[in-house]
């Protein structure tokens, strides 16, 4: 800053000292983060996921859509045309319950097409291989066998016999009145059928709102198409028909809408209420699982035998959690340990005993040489040189000596067998002639000599020098 001035000061800008300590090892740029995938992202069935998986629906979405416009549309004409004419020449009730029945049918349609009908998870490749193995013992099979197609086992169920079938592209075996959609590609537990009307697949867990959709769908459709033709008819009689048609083109548009969707909205509530009454699903009744055709012995054995009951239990029981949790994490596979090999290094051995047995092949590969070998006619004996053999590796490391001292001292006469012998130290001995070339020190040798044990008076004393001068290596 000048003397006497008061200018501004600049700023000083500093950088940041990292304090963390990189080791050597440590790449000097910063590595990307890999963000955790979750399960609905590698998700093996044909579904659509939104929201971060949250909202589950089938892949093939255009008849939700139109069902969609279809409800939107017409229910926005009778709010806009319809509602503000009969509120004041009937009753203002007439709009709120149209209102009531509206969101309630938005509201369980988006339930039931947004959520998790009831999938079941697929085997993992463990559980999968467990369950081949177990179909194999009990078919009696081999492993280069036939493999019997029907796969089925059979449990019984309040005294009646229900067939589990196999899975083949699920590997697993169905859980009763499951089924495999092959739309979505995935087994459905209590599966009752796929629409397309909403999306999805309807199943365990999302046929209560399913059929309070269609339910409360009935009742709209019904309620707008009486008040429409309630609306033309009041009109009509102040300015005659035609004029009335004109006056509210809309509602020419709802009353057509209407006439052609009520009957069969009406009639599928009326059919699920009656699979409802009697405990059944859609793919049972079709496929006439608990008809009598089959015989007087068959029944149906999840019926409570009371209409009340089945109801409740299909309406106001607990809704079970979903099975495949898509909303969590992808676990990181554990590694598989490797299978033993062949080769010298065996599993599970370090890097410091392999290098150790390399080092020291003499210990490992060459065969001992017994006293009765010895005195064999023929064979050298002890008094003669001993062949020299080279080592391929290079010499044991510091901590390998030890070893060597102790096969050796084996292989030497006890103190106790030989009294009165007289050792010379590794100085005074000389070395045994024809084994080390003059003038070429011990210490940095690359040969070993193997000695068999032999009685003192066949020992040679050269060769008993030697042997001593090698152990002092």
């Amino acid at each position: 800053m000048p003397p006497g001035g008061g200018g501004p000061m600049k700023d000083c800008e500093y950088s940041q000292i990292s304090t963390h300590s990189s080791s050597p090892m440590e790449s000097p740029h910063k590595k990307k983060k890999i963000a955790a995938r979750r399960k609905w992202e590698v998700f093996p069935g044909r579904n659509k996921f939104f929201c971060n998986g949250r909202i589950m629906m089938a892949r093939q979405t255009g008849v939700f859509y139109l069902t969609l416009v279809l409800i939107l549309v017409t229910s926005g004409l009778f709010f806009a045309f319809d509602c503000p004419y009969l509120a004041v020449k009937i009753t203002p009730a007439i709009p709120a319950v149209a209102g009531i029945l509206f969101f309630f049918v938005m509201g369980t349609l988006l339930r039931t097409s947004f959520s998790d009908p009831g999938v079941l998870p697929r085997a993992t490749p463990d559980e999968a291989a467990d369950l081949e193995r177990q179909i194999d013992i009990a078919n009696g099979t081999s492993s280069g066998g036939y493999r019997p197609p029907p796969r089925t086992k059979e449990v019984i169920i309040n005294g009646q016999t229900v067939k589990l079938k196999y899975c083949f592209t699920c590997k697993i075996f169905r859980p009763p009145r499951a089924s495999h959609c092959s739309l979505c590609d995935n087994c459905v537990e209590r599966f009752d059928h796929h629409c397309p009307w909403v999306g999805n697949c309807v199943g365990k867990r999302n046929y209560r709102f399913f059929y309070m959709f269609i339910l409360s769908l009935s009742f709209l459709t019904v309620f707008i198409f009486a008040f429409v033709l309630t609306h033309v008819i009041l009109r009509s009689q102040q300015t005659g028909f035609l004029n009335a048609l004109k006056d509210s083109p809309a509602s020419v548009l709802e009353a057509v809408v209407c006439f052609f969707s009520v009957w069969s909205i009406v009639g599928l509530s009326g059919f699920h209420t009656y699979l409802i009454s009697s405990n059944q699903t859609t793919n049972e009744d079709i496929k006439g699982s608990w008809s009598n055709k089959r015989g007087k012995e068959n029944y149906n054995p999840y019926s409570y035998g009371n209409i009340f009951t089945n109801c409740c239990v299909a309406l106001c029981g607990p809704i079970s959690p979903s099975l495949i949790d898509r909303r969590g994490y992808i676990q990181p596979d554990t590694p598989q340990p490797a299978a033993p090999s062949n080769s010298i290094t065996m599993y599970g051995a370090t890097q410091s005993q392999s290098d150790m047995a390399a080092a020291t092949p003499l210990l490992q590969s060459e065969p001992s040489l017994t006293s009765d070998e010895l005195h064999l006619p023929g064979k050298p004996g002890l008094g003669t040189p001993c062949a020299s053999l080279t080592l391929g590796p290079p010499t044991p490391p510091a901590s390998m000596p030890n070893l060597a001292e102790a096969a050796l001292a084996d292989m030497m006469p006890r103190k106790d067998e030989h009294m009165g012998h007289q050792f010379l130290t590794p100085d005074e001995a000389p070395s045994p002639p024809r084994l080390l070339a003059a003038g070429s020190p011990l210490a940095h040798s690359r040969t070993m000599h193997v000695l068999g044990l032999a009685s003192q008076d066949s020992l040679h004393e050269d060769s008993v020098r030697g042997l001593v001068k090698l152990s002092s290596v």
